[in-house]
């Protein structure tokens, strides 16, 4: 059977003031409506239900995480009590998995990406699945073809066409870290890269087997964790054995080293909203290039993305190229250029006595 992973454990700082601690990205609306995590849920439809979801986050973020899904089981919804990457996530989720359907299939999913359409969506996850069941030890992931030479995402480079298949798939030649300048210029105009999503087709056990030859520790210290799970001890051995872990993203620990690992040529439109700047994508501009979301009056301001929060008037006055976002108790005010800074600025607050705006 199908089973979806929902990762919902980032803490969203490029978000900041609008995303803080007890309330990251995953937990807010930003397209309007549903809220993010809320949305990659629905997105799966009927593919996969409730009760072979599981969604992983941070410890602290367990209740607000419950309230916004209340279809999905307490016991699936698990908080890690320390930050480890993709890796240990997904690998205590395959055990946890395969403890109940050893056959499984996963599909493993960021909850913080808007894709559209949903049915479609789900027509390549089937099709992802169908390329999985036919050679259970392959590994599937989908690319999204670039449409400009980003620096900020991880590209994939395909290789061989694969033959009689109901979507776009290729051979994956090689994963290929976050390039610089003339390397993703390189990258975009070849042809040959994608965008890596983020986003995984397998069989339980081949990501057991994987991590069980290429990170033999982390291999054990999660095996201990599944051993435990639903005992008394399940508390005390999770936060020890997970904290014992060497943090390591999946595409490390896995990605690079699978033989047989397939991309998919993603059929869906797909955003990863990693910043203010993907506002302008998602909302669109007026005719001074402008985005504005909520109470904002514009009077001759130029290329600005402004986001006003309770009613609160927001208004801009012969401004240029400025990020603007007001919240209850902390508003920022950022050249757009400048946006990446954001993580230094919470960085500050981590260090000082301003703490309680995080």
């Amino acid at each position: 059977m199908l089973h979806a992973i929902v990762m919902a454990g980032g803490s969203g700082t490029r978000f900041w003031p609008a995303s803080r601690n007890d309330k990251p990205k995953q937990l807010l609306s930003m397209t309007g409506g549903a809220t993010m995590i809320q949305a990659t849920c629905d997105r799966l439809g009927d593919l996969v239900p409730p009760e072979r979801l599981y969604i992983f986050t941070a410890q602290h973020l367990i209740d607000p995480v419950r309230s916004q899904l209340p279809k999905v089981p307490v016991n699936s919804i698990v908080g890690e009590p320390h930050k480890r990457d993709t890796a240990p996530c997904i690998g205590l989720a395959a055990f946890l998995v395969q403890k109940n359907d050893p056959d499984a299939t996963m599909v493993v999913m960021p909850s913080d990406h808007v894709i559209s359409p949903e049915s479609v969506f789900r027509e390549a996850i089937e099709a992802a699945v169908a390329l999985v069941d036919a050679k259970p030890e392959r590994i599937v992931t989908f690319g999204i073809p670039p449409t400009y030479p980003a620096e900020t995402f991880g590209y994939i480079e395909r290789a061989e066409s694969l033959d009689s298949t109901s979507i776009q798939a290729f051979a994956v030649k090689r994963f290929r870290e976050k390039p610089k300048g003339q390397t993703a210029q390189e990258y975009f105009e070849s042809g040959n890269f994608y965008w890596n999503a983020g986003i995984f087709i397998w069989k339980a056990k081949t990501v057991l087997d994987a991590l069980k030859q290429h990170e033999p520790q982390m291999y054990a210290h999660l095996a201990a964790i599944a051993e435990a799970w639903g005992t008394p001890q399940q508390a005390e051995v999770f936060d020890r054995e997970f904290g014992a872990i060497e943090g390591k993203s999946i595409d490390y620990a896995i990605m690079e080293h699978h033989s047989d690992i397939v991309v998919v040529e993603a059929p869906f439109n797909w955003d990863d909203v990693g910043n203010w700047q993907s506002m302008a994508r998602l909302h669109g501009q007026d005719e001074d290039n402008n985005t504005h979301l909520g109470n904002v009056l514009s009077l001759d301001s130029e290329e600005c993305i402004v986001r006003g929060e309770d009613g609160h008037l927001v208004v801009t006055l012969g401004t240029k190229e400025l990020i603007i976002v007001h919240t209850p108790d902390a508003t920022l005010v950022a050249d757009k250029s400048r946006e990446e800074d954001i993580r230094d600025v919470v960085k500050k607050l981590k260090s000082g006595e301003l703490e309680r705006y995080l």
